[in-house]
């Protein structure tokens, strides 16, 4: 850092007619620059989640953190029916990019939106210079697991169980707080969760903003296209997974993945998936030597 100071983030709504909405973000950073690093959180959350991690790297670049299809303020369509895989994730963030950056631009994410920048990356290399993941999703192939079972699944079922109503925000952070997928986290990061993943209702309560359903078809739905994005995406890709409970399960294709010359693959030691939220002193490091070079 220079000494410059950081300044809150910005609200930005993108205008995308050809995905049938607009898609919401966050803009950190002076806005007298080309963007240095577009961001794309996880399933269920929303860019607002990241603001702690990402504000203090404002004082040297300027960031886009945006929220996908289904999640925060985007009201991009969500269809759940004949769903099939996280296609339309990366084609949003396909859509977007034109509209935000002049050129290759890093692009980062944390666990779905990791894996939907990885995709577009091998789709779209003229847009994306270098990929930051953290704890991506690349599971093992499911080959014939039938739709049934996955259904069943602990983390589908799970989201579909999640409470999708409180009386407030404040109801909605003491809930959370300390428990579940929430225990590693500051309480910083918590309010600004709630604080974008809720929305008000007509009699004064909140409800999620990534409704339970949708959270679930995610898990429901990831397929393994994820793969043949990994093998074939053309640029340097550095990947931080986690060393608990990490959903990057990579070790049948790393020989495969190391010797493209273009995957650099660390292991945090002590980490969940929740990897951001627990170091976001190593993810603002690894963010900024990425972005600035």
């Amino acid at each position: 850092m220079d000494g410059t100071v950081a300044q809150a983030p910005r609200v930005r709504r993108f205008p995308l007619p050809s995905r049938g909405g607009a898609m919401a973000a966050l803009e950190f950073g002076p806005p007298d620059r080309d963007f240095d690093l577009v961001f794309c959180h996880a399933n269920g959350f929303n860019a607002a989640t990241y603001r702690s991690i990402l504000t203090p790297l404002g004082a040297q670049m300027r960031i886009l953190a945006i929220d996908l299809r289904g999640h925060g303020a985007t009201d991009l369509p969500t269809e759940l029916e004949n769903r099939r895989g996280w296609g339309a994730y990366r084609d949003d963030l396909l859509a977007l990019l034109p509209h935000v950056v002049r050129g290759p631009v890093t692009v980062a994410g944390h666990s779905m939106g990791a894996t939907t920048s990885l995709m577009a990356a091998a789709q779209a290399p003229d847009l994306i210079s270098n990929l930051v993941l953290f704890d991506p999703v690349l599971m093992p192939e499911r080959g014939d697991v039938a739709p049934g079972d996955i259904a069943q699944s602990p983390m589908v079922q799970g989201a579909l169980r999640r409470r999708a109503r409180f009386d407030s925000r404040a109801a909605a952070v003491a809930a959370y707080q300390g428990r579940g997928a929430f225990k590693t986290w500051s309480l910083e990061q918590l309010e600004d969760y709630v604080s974008a993943g809720f929305v008000d209702t007509d009699d004064g309560a909140v409800e999620l903003a990534c409704a339970p359903a949708w959270e679930a078809s995610n898990f429901a739905v990831y397929d393994d296209q994820a793969w043949a994005a990994a093998l074939a995406c053309p640029c340097p890709v550095r990947i931080l997974r986690a060393e608990h409970g990490s959903t990057c399960r990579i070790d049948d294709h790393l020989e495969a993945l190391v010797a493209t010359g273009r995957y650099r693959i660390e292991t945090v030691p002590g980490t969940s998936h929740f990897l951001p939220m627990e170091r976001p002193d190593l993810v603002r490091q690894v963010l900024a030597e990425a972005a600035m070079g």
